[in-house]
C-alpha cells in the first residue's frame, strides 16, 4: 500500500455511532475499503452494512467516497450518494453507523450517541439529538446546575422537566419561573420571596421560587431577561445556596437545583455589558444546546407521529402529500410551530393547511428539496418530493425498529405487504447487507 505524499493534509475518520463508536482511523494511505468483511481495510461490525460497502480515496485536500453498489446505500446529510467529495467536518451514514472526516491533528472526539429516541418529551433519532440525549443522560443524575440554550420553540422547558424527572430530585417540586413573562418590579419577590409589609400589597410573608422548590428543581426560563441589579443575588443563590426575602434581614439556606434556559446569546450579552460575566460562567458550567428543527429535518416524520400519538390519532391521520410538504419546510418556529400546524390540520382538515412560505433569499435550501426539483412541472416535482419523504421515513423507521418488518408495520400503521413493496421500491428491503 502506498504511503501518503509529504505535505498532504492528513485526515482521520471518526466513528460517531455503532458498536465501534468513539474509534478513529488515520487515513495515511491512498485507498481504503470499508465494510463488514474481514478483508476490508476498515471493518465496521454493523449488520446493515454490506461486506464491501464503500471505497475511500484519500486526495491531497479531500476524501472521495465511492459507494460499492451497497444494498442499503451510503448517505450524506440524509441524501443518498454514489460518489461524493468529503472535506473535514463531513458526516456520512452507512447502515446505522455514522462516520466523520476530521483533520489528523484535531482534538475532536466522537461524542457517543445515545441509543434512545427520546428523553422525556424530547424525541429524535438524528445524530444531533442523540448527542444531546447523551449529554442529558450524564447531566440528569448529578446535582449540578444546568444551562439550556436554543432557539424559541426547540423544547427548552421540556428538556428542563426531563432533567428533573430523571434526577434524584424527581419526587420534589418542579417550579417554573418565566422571567420574560413577569413584570420587572415583581421578579425579585417571585424569586426570593418577601416578608409582610416589605412593600405596598405585601400583606403576608411569601416564600420565593427557590424556597418553594425545596428538594426539587427551579427552572429559570429566559434567564437572559434577568435585570442587571438582580444578577448578583442570583449568583449568590448559585454559589452559596442562600436567599434573602425582600424586606428581611437574614439569609435562608435553600436546597434545590437550578436549570436555566435562554434563547439569547449570553456571551454577546456579556460583551454588551447586559449580563454579568461571573454569572454567565457560573451558569454555563454544564450546558446543552438544543438544535433547531431545520438542523435535523430527518426527525420531522417521528415528530409528526409523536404529535399525532399525543392527540390519540394514527399516523394515517395525515396524507403522504401533507407529510412531504411538512418535511420540506424550514420551520423557523421549530418544534412548537410544527406541533401547532399538525394540530390545526388534524382538527380542521388538510384543506386548512396554512400556506408554508418558501425560504427567504439567501437561506439554506431544506434537505431533500433541490432548486432543480422546484423548477419541474408540478406533478413531477410533487412525485419526487413524496419519493424523498418515503425514502427518509422508511430508513428512519427501519433503524428505530432494528430491521424488524412486523414491528415497523405496526409502528407505521401500514400493511406488511405494502411496506415490503415500498422497501423494494427504494432499495431498502434487505437491511442485513450483502
Amino acid at each position: 500500500m502506498r504511503v501518503a505524499a509529504p505535505g498532504r493534509v492528513r485526515m482521520k475518520l471518526l466513528v460517531l455511532s455503532g458498536t465501534d463508536a468513539g474509534r478513529g482511523y488515520s487515513l495515511d494511505q491512498r485507498e481504503y475499503i470499508v465494510g463488514k468483511a474481514p478483508t476490508c481495510d476498515i471493518i465496521l461490525p454493523d449488520k446493515t452494512i454490506s461486506r464491501q460497502h464503500l471505497r475511500i480515496e484519500v486526495r491531497d485536500e479531500h476524501v472521495l467516497a465511492v459507494d460499492l453498489d451497497s444494498r442499503n446505500g451510503s448517505f450524506c446529510e440524509g441524501l443518498r450518494f454514489s460518489q461524493m467529495e468529503l472535506r473535514p467536518g463531513s458526516v456520512i451514514t452507512l447502515g446505522t453507523t455514522e462516520l466523520k472526516v476530521v483533520p489528523e491533528d484535531s482534538r475532536e472526539r466522537a461524542m457517543p450517541l445515545s441509543g434512545r429516541d427520546h428523553f422525556g418529551a424530547l424525541v429524535g433519532t438524528s445524530r444531533k439529538m442523540r448527542e444531546v440525549f447523551t449529554l442529558l443522560e450524564r447531566m440528569a443524575p448529578g446535582g449540578s446546575d444546568v444551562l439550556i440554550q436554543g432557539e424559541t420553540g426547540t423544547g427548552k422547558e421540556l428538556c428542563a422537566e426531563a432533567l428533573h424527572n430523571e434526577s434524584k430530585r424527581a419526587k420534589g417540586p418542579f417550579i417554573i419561573v418565566d422571567l420574560a413573562g413577569i413584570a420587572p418590579s415583581l421578579i425579585e419577590s417571585e424569586l426570593f420571596g418577601h416578608v409582610k409589609g416589605a412593600f405596598t400589597g405585601a400583606q403576608s410573608d411569601r416564600a420565593g421560587a427557590f424556597e418553594r422548590a425545596a428538594g426539587g428543581t427551579v427552572f429559570l426560563d429566559e434567564v437572559g431577561e434577568l435585570p442587571l441589579d438582580l444578577q448578583p443575588r442570583l449568583l449568590r443563590v448559585l454559589e452559596r445556596r442562600q436567599v434573602k426575602r425582600v424586606g428581611a434581614n437574614d439569609y435562608r439556606t435553600v436546597d434545590m437545583r437550578v436549570v436555566a434556559a435562554t434563547h439569547v446569546d449570553l456571551e454577546g450579552a456579556v460583551k454588551a455589558n447586559k449580563f454579568r460575566r461571573d454569572l454567565y460562567h457560573r451558569l454555563a458550567v454544564l450546558r446543552v444546546t438544543l438544535p433547531a428543527l431545520r438542523e435535523r429535518p430527518e426527525d420531522i416524520p417521528l415528530l409528526i407521529d409523536t404529535v399525532l400519538g399525543r392527540m390519540g390519532k394514527p399516523p394515517s391521520a395525515l396524507s403522504d402529500q401533507t407529510r412531504a410538504l411538512l418535511s420540506q419546510y424550514p420551520w423557523p418556529g421549530n418544534v412548537r410551530e410544527l406541533r401547532n400546524v399538525v394540530e390545526q390540520v388534524v382538527n380542521l382538515g388538510e384543506e386548512a393547511l396554512p400556506e408554508l412560505p418558501p425560504l427567504g433569499a439567501g437561506a439554506e435550501q431544506p434537505s431533500g428539496a433541490s432548486t432543480a426539483e422546484l423548477d419541474l412541472p408540478f406533478k413531477e416535482a410533487k412525485e419526487r418530493l413524496i419519493e424523498g419523504f418515503e425514502r427518509d421515513y422508511l430508513k428512519g423507521l427501519l433503524e428505530r425498529c432494528e430491521g424488524n418488518i412486523s414491528r415497523a408495520s405496526r409502528e407505521a400503521g401500514i400493511d406488511r405487504v405494502y411496506l415490503r413493496k415500498l422497501l423494494r421500491k427504494h432499495g431498502l428491503e434487505d437491511r442485513d447487507g450483502g
